[in-house]
């Protein structure tokens, strides 16, 4: 096993107008499953790729252990990948996919079968040795895949959007089921993925990723609770936190012409700041509704009923110069009661719950002041 560390490593491919991944700082702890989340394009392919030796780094270097890997051949790394479409060679059974690797090194085949069923029992693959892959599901092969790398027996794993090739079903059964399997075996874990969900279930921390810049990288509930920035904010939750540009007042923020408060730290820093206005954020499930005249006004455009939850879609209500109530453009999402959500065209009057709000910089969405929760 072993840790990982980026040093301010970069990728900038020739004729590009900047780096796809600029000045990675990241440490990543023996035994960690760490996931690299982001926008198509963010980078985090690119940061793996590096790690496992099949992308030049420019600037900047990796290391593997107490190993300077920067300039080394993916073979010497010894790490073993996991990708998105499989890879498994669909003449050979499932047994010679798995230990292919080993055999390529030159182990003896009785030492191979016994690694080879160890795996598959690990993966309840044990009755699909003998089959080709096109005999087993998309599922299925995926833990094939999977077992080939547990085989080898590395000191990291790394892998690029494993999933995404399953149905929605099968996606939340084998995400689970490798969240598990990294624990039992506590080989260092480095994945990637494009869904954020996938992300925060799978995590020991998460790293966000942005036109190839770190973020922001925490555990999935510090990211939720404390996110550092507004591309954070908006990025990681489901459904998206509200978003809402308010100005500022001597006494808090105001949404619609009513007031909001906001912690004392944050109020402070925004003066001390100059600042006239200031990016509002609260999660769907950070509020309440009130009576009229308690809470700012929300009209309902789209109300979704899941079950156990509803969520309502409408618009902020705010004052005409001339005087008449119109909504604005901002689209806002509310947590509602499942059993008895707002009809499609109700008003219904919000009020953001005492430390549910977050405050963020309008100039460059940063997070403003300190914790207080």
């Amino acid at each position: 096993m072993a840790s990982i560390q980026f040093d301010q490593a970069t990728r900038h491919y020739p004729g590009a107008a900047r780096p796809s991944v600029d000045r990675l700082d990241l440490d990543i702890s023996d035994g960690e499953f760490l996931v690299l989340v982001g926008p198509s394009g963010c980078g985090k392919s690119t940061s793996l790729r590096m790690l496992a030796g099949l992308e030049e780094v420019n600037g900047g270097a990796i290391r593997i252990g107490d190993r300077d890997v920067t300039h080394l051949a993916p073979k010497e790394r010894d790490i073993a990948m996991v990708f998105q479409n499989y890879a498994l060679y669909p003449h050979m059974t499932v047994a010679d996919n798995m230990g292919f690797a080993l055999k390529i090194a030159g182990m003896p085949k009785d030492q191979i079968r016994k690694r080879v069923e160890d795996a598959a029992q690990i993966l309840d693959l044990a009755p699909y040795l003998d089959r080709k892959p096109k005999a087993l599901s998309g599922g299925q092969r995926q833990r094939v895949a999977m077992g080939r790398a547990i085989v080898r027996e590395p000191q990291v794993f790394l892998m690029d959007e494993p999933l995404s090739n399953l149905d929605a079903k099968l996606r939340v059964q084998t995400r689970t089921q490798i969240a598990a399997l990294q624990r039992r075996l506590g080989v260092t874990t480095v994945y990637v993925t494009h869904d954020q969900v996938e992300a925060m279930t799978m995590g020991d921390r998460v790293a966000v990723l942005k036109d190839g810049l770190l973020q922001q990288v925490d555990t999935p509930r510090n990211l939720y609770d404390r996110p550092g920035n507004v591309f954070v904010a908006g990025f990681i939750g489901s459904p998206a936190m509200n978003l809402v540009e308010v100005p500022i007042t001597a006494d808090g923020a105001e949404i619609a012409g009513h007031a909001v408060p906001i912690t004392r730290s944050a109020l402070a820093a925004l003066h001390e700041q100059g600042a006239k206005t200031a990016t509002l954020g609260f999660r769907p499930e950070g509020i309440s509704l009130v009576d009229a005249g308690e809470g700012f006004p929300v009209e309902i455009l789209v109300v979704e009923e899941l079950g156990s939850d509803a969520f309502a879609y409408g618009r902020l209500v705010v004052d005409a110069p001339n005087g008449a109530a119109v909504t604005s453009d901002k689209t806002i999402t509310l947590r509602v009661d499942a059993r008895k959500p707002p009809a499609k065209g109700a008003v219904v009057h919000v009020q953001i719950r005492p430390e549910e709000e977050h405050v963020f910089s309008a100039e460059n969405g940063e997070r403003v002041g300190a914790d207080e929760r």
